[in-house]
């Protein structure tokens, strides 16, 4: 299988935590999405004529473009690859950017998922992020999409915040629960150099929360989550049954995907590849048919340690029988790193595979690294 991701590089306004590459600046959106195309017709031989099962607009704000260019991509993407039938087509969104004409037209352009970042309920920590809508809002958004029988949807949350305590967070996820969606993806606020929080912190008017305080929030999420009939799947995210994403699992598992747009990567099992991080530069280069994506091509270390990275943080966990490839001598060397994560409690094996315990999910990161050939 294979899938293809879309990068919408354009958002209202610049959220106080994120470092995606986005633009508020949106004189240039008609030349962008008809780089885009121009740009699938460029690389339709990538996937090598797999069938596509997922479709994935990503952001900044994909619901920001209107709907005839949003289904002028997904019509090109049908008419240039072996799109399943079933495919799941998802669609980031911003709870103020959903209306029920919008949801009609998604429906018919065969937008199936909706991710909606949500990140907070509460309005003091809504105008904290600078997020652009309202906690009404979010409501309004999920009901408007459940009548238009709209199933698959998640939401984004953020825990970890500055200043609030245990409380904030129990209070986020019973409002989630209220929701009744059947996905969630929560992620730790993490104060990046080149945001405003960044700036913030570097004039220290900004501290991040206390370690404890995020993994005791953690801690909380997956206990929850489970009492409530979400898997946890992948460190961050959590699905009731039929409902894990199939296009990041895809990531996660090592299947094949093409970007599309400024920043985005692809990546085949031999090389990845990934596009200038700069609109305007994307659109020249696009429009000169060079210069617009670097590719390298995966050493067996490179192969293995993007297969010890993704996997390590999903519930599939690692075989080291998946990694024959890189040699006995090696292969012996994993093996007894891998057993010592397992004496402390940090892995464990289930039926040949290693997964994190909950213990271990909070250092995946420094136990991949450590892995690393």
């Amino acid at each position: 299988m294979a899938g293809i991701y879309l990068h919408i590089p354009y958002c209202k306004v610049k959220c106080h935590y994120c470092d995606f590459h986005f633009s508020t600046q949106t004189d240039s959106v008609q030349q962008m999405v008809r780089a885009m195309h121009s740009e699938l017709n460029d690389r339709v031989s990538y996937l090598e004529n797999k069938t596509v099962k997922t479709i994935y607009f990503g952001g900044g704000t994909p619901s920001f473009l209107d709907n005839a260019l949003l289904k002028g991509l997904l019509d090109q993407v049908r008419q240039l690859f072996c799109v399943d039938e079933n495919a799941e087509v998802t669609l980031e969104c911003n709870p103020d950017d959903i209306t029920a004409d919008r949801l009609k037209a998604f429906r018919d352009m065969g937008i199936n998922r909706f991710s909606m970042g949500v990140q907070s309920f509460d309005e003091e920590v809504l105008r904290f992020m600078n997020r652009a809508h309202t906690q009404k809002e979010i409501w309004h958004a999920v009901e408007l999409a459940k009548k238009a029988d709209f199933e698959n949807i998640t939401v984004d949350l953020i825990y970890g915040i500055p200043g609030k305590d245990e409380h904030y967070w129990q209070q986020q996820l019973m409002h989630f629960l209220e929701l009744d969606v059947p996905h969630l993806s929560a992620y730790c606020l993490t104060i990046e150099p080149r945001t405003y929080f960044g700036s913030l912190q570097k004039k220290g008017t900004l501290q991040a929360s206390p370690d404890e305080k995020s993994l005791a929030e953690f801690q909380y999420l997956m206990d929850f989550a489970a009492k409530h009939g979400y898997e946890h799947y992948e460190i961050s995210n959590f699905a009731k049954p039929g409902f894990i994403s199939r296009h990041n699992s895809a990531y996660w598992l090592g299947e094949t995907y093409l970007g599309i747009g400024p920043s985005a990567h692809s990546y085949n099992g031999s090389t990845r590849s990934w596009n200038v991080s700069n609109n305007a530069g994307y659109i020249r280069g696009v429009e000169a048919q060079a210069g617009y994506h670097e590719t390298e091509v995966l050493t067996i270390e490179n192969r293995c340690n993007d297969y010890l990275l993704t996997r390590l943080r999903t519930k599939w966990g690692i075989a080291l029988s998946d990694l024959s490839f890189i040699g006995e001598e090696r292969l012996q060397k994993l093996s007894g790193a891998v057993e010592r994560y397992c004496n402390k409690g940090l892995l464990e094996a289930k039926n040949g595979i290693f997964v994190l315990t909950q213990k271990g999910m909070y250092r995946a990161d420094g136990i991949a690294a450590d892995l690393f050939i």
